[in-house]
């Protein structure tokens, strides 16, 4: 009965636990769920894997937009800006997660490469360019694409954004942007949604939140389970056991640092006396108290 009883107390403190972690994470990111487990290599970067881009497997934090503002790719590139230099995993600009065209659909979580803003003319602005009260767009990323055996830059051409929001590409995608509208340059297809309909330029209400930190390889275990497993790069599986034996170890050497610790502590070597010195007083007693008895 105590030891059914010691894990019973054992299952309640882990579950206690993570109730409060889980409660940091929606506190702190303003979100539900506050992480989500990244599925597929859109935004994988190196075929290995690297810790500091999002790969299949990972787990990331989501920021509510309510808590972060979107830096958008040119707002990082813009030579002078108030964000030059900003990135975030591997790349300039933020990367955000959002509801294609607003629908119901498993979001995706690509990078912000630029955001459409109306002007108070008519036109449409682009914070981060030139472009001020333009009736389409057309400009040239910092981005190389691979074409025909050589590469050119990323560019679009005489896009019309039909609405404000914004244009949004996956790392891993080469130069093909989410919304096929805005490819020009014949990069592919681009997304559709759950009803086979185009991606439009994404709205802000259809942004649900912004990549934060990332945990990588510990959402490999659920891919692992599902279909999606051939999507975590082969590293990703190696790096999740060693972390796992690391983990299971810590406890194990954390006790023996602390066992050794105490044993070589003056007041351990005291209270050992001290208790060699009562039980010698409890073996004397004892004696006596026989001898008496005889």
């Amino acid at each position: 009965m105590g030891e059914a009883w010691s894990w019973i107390r054992e299952a309640f403190l882990a579950g206690g636990l993570i109730a409060v972690l889980i409660s940091v994470l929606v506190l702190m990111t303003g979100s539900w769920p506050p992480m989500v487990v990244i599925e597929s290599n859109s935004m994988q970067h190196d075929e290995n894997g690297e810790v500091g881009s999002i790969d299949a497997g990972d787990l990331v934090l989501v920021m509510t937009p309510d808590r972060k503002d979107i830096i958008t790719f040119v707002e990082g590139t813009e030579s002078g800006g108030d964000y030059e230099g900003y990135e975030s995993h591997g790349m300039p600009g933020d990367v955000i997660i959002y509801q294609k065209n607003g629908g119901s659909d498993t979001p995706v979580i690509h990078r912000a490469l630029l955001e459409v803003v109306e002007n108070t003319s008519g036109g449409w602005d682009v914070p981060g360019t030139t472009l001020r009260n333009v009736s389409s767009i057309t400009w040239t990323f910092d981005i190389l694409c691979a074409y025909h055996g050589g590469s050119y830059n990323l560019k679009i051409e005489d896009w019309d954004p039909l609405h404000a929001g914004y244009l949004t590409k996956g790392d891993n995608n080469d130069c093909m942007i989410d919304q096929p509208g805005a490819n020009s340059q014949s990069q592919g297809p681009g997304l559709s949604d759950e009803h086979g309909n185009a991606v439009q330029t994404t709205k802000g209400e259809w942004v649900i939140g912004v990549a934060g930190a990332e945990i990588p390889w510990v959402g490999s275990i659920k891919l692992g389970l599902s279909d999606n497993s051939q999507s975590v790069p082969d590293a990703s599986w190696s790096k999740l056991i060693i972390t796992a034996i690391v983990l299971l170890a810590i406890p194990a050497v954390w006790e023996r640092v602390v066992d050794r610790v105490i044993k070589t502590a003056p007041e351990f070597a005291q209270a050992e006396m001290e208790e060699s010195q009562i039980s010698q007083l409890l073996s004397d007693d004892n004696q006596q108290q026989a001898h008496e008895e005889e």
